[in-house]
């Protein structure tokens, strides 16, 4: 038989158990910890953004003007070079030699010339005196006249010849970059010669062509004589900056038509690219600049939530809950998102922790997001 007192001590301890758990069960849920940031009025720029390729402002393929020997290369490949530059001497002593010989020939028609005038002047002397008949004065003025056109004609080929010469010394038509070399000093080039010398690429400035959708070419026409600023920076750069001052210049191009098979208009920045941030041929992150709005309601990026009914942000009340506002996003600018509505300016958003939230909960603010909103808006 059980002792009495051990039935007694037995159900206290029961009774003492079912008191804790009913007292757990009632306690209210852990403050789930976040990270908040204040809804701030400030200068936010509106930009398009649109991926862009590099193109030079120019591009020449160096052909020779005549036939000829390399004689010597006065550059190396992938060397910077300036207009007017020697790049390649032929072999000048056929050319000054073809024009010792049009020297020549135009010395003696020019002898040719002054006599036959002379001739004309005498035989006009004597046809009035009718010591010549008129047809010899007649075919005297002819031959005057054949020595004229023939004197010309060796004047052009004088011109043409040291026109030759002068091409023997192939110069930079634009100054550049210059790309790899295609033939070597001893080789014999042609003017048929369908491979060019070397090609020059000029990348101070240098373009960077972009296509955004048609729809904004109304809102680019209305900020295009404020001159918009494009930046520019590598692919895998979000910001589009590139964080050099050859990756900012200014839009210079819009194409008349859109582009009915994408729907886009193309667009050209031009960039000083001093410091030859932009190469041709790059792939770039593009953001063009048309106008500053000065009184922006912005939050970071990371506060707002995309769910099933729409965009929503957790703000943090007076009573250290958490409760959701829908709110209209109108864009979005490097690390923050610009609302049309739903905050308003001071309301502390939850910027992390969000997936632990429901409205309504506790939250405990661990950190306070301000000044690297602040940071990122700025």
């Amino acid at each position: 038989m059980i002792p009495h007192s051990r039935v007694l001590a037995t159900a206290t301890l029961v009774f003492l158990a079912i008191s804790g758990c009913d007292k757990e069960d009632k306690t209210a849920p852990a403050a789930v910890p976040v990270t908040v940031a204040a809804a701030q009025r400030r200068t936010v720029p509106f930009e398009l953004a649109a991926p862009g390729m590099v193109e030079p402002l120019q591009t020449v393929a160096v052909q020779p003007q005549v036939n000829g020997l390399i004689e010597h290369i006065a550059f190396t490949e992938g060397q910077e070079v300036r207009k007017g530059q020697v790049l390649f001497q032929l072999d000048a002593r056929p050319f000054q030699a073809a024009l010792g010989q049009a020297q020549a020939a135009l010395a003696r028609d020019s002898a040719q010339a002054a006599n036959a005038e002379q001739d004309v002047k005498r035989y006009a002397s004597l046809a009035q005196k009718e010591y010549v008949t008129a047809q010899q004065y007649d075919q005297s003025r002819t031959t005057a006249a054949a020595a004229v056109a023939t004197l010309a004609g060796s004047k052009a080929a004088v011109d043409q010849a040291r026109l030759n010469l002068q091409y023997a010394t192939i110069r930079a038509p634009i100054g550049g970059r210059t790309g790899s070399l295609r033939v070597r000093e001893g080789n014999l080039v042609r003017t048929s010669d369908v491979t060019p010398l070397v090609t020059i690429n000029q990348i101070r400035p240098i373009l960077v062509r972009f296509a955004v959708p048609a729809s904004n070419l109304g809102l680019i026409q209305r900020h295009r004589d404020s001159d918009p600023v494009v930046h520019a920076g590598p692919a895998g750069d979000s910001t589009g900056s590139g964080g050099s001052p050859g990756s900012e210049g200014m839009l210079t191009f819009v194409d008349n038509a859109v582009d009915t098979t994408t729907g886009t208009i193309l667009l050209k920045g031009s960039f000083p690219n001093a410091d030859g941030a932009l190469w041709p041929g790059e792939f770039v992150n593009v953001r063009v600049r048309l106008y500053q709005d000065p009184n922006a309601l912005v939050v970071p990026a990371s506060a707002v939530v995309s769910g099933q009914q729409g965009s929503f942000v957790f703000v943090v009340q007076s009573d250290g809950t958490a409760k959701t506002f829908p709110v209209k996003v109108e864009r979005t600018s490097d690390s923050v998102a610009v609302l049309a509505s739903g905050i308003k300016p001071g309301d502390r958003v939850v910027t992390d922790g969000q997936l632990r939230l429901r409205s309504g909960s506790k939250v405990q603010i661990k950190a306070s997001g301000d000044s690297t909103g602040e940071r990122a808006a700025s």
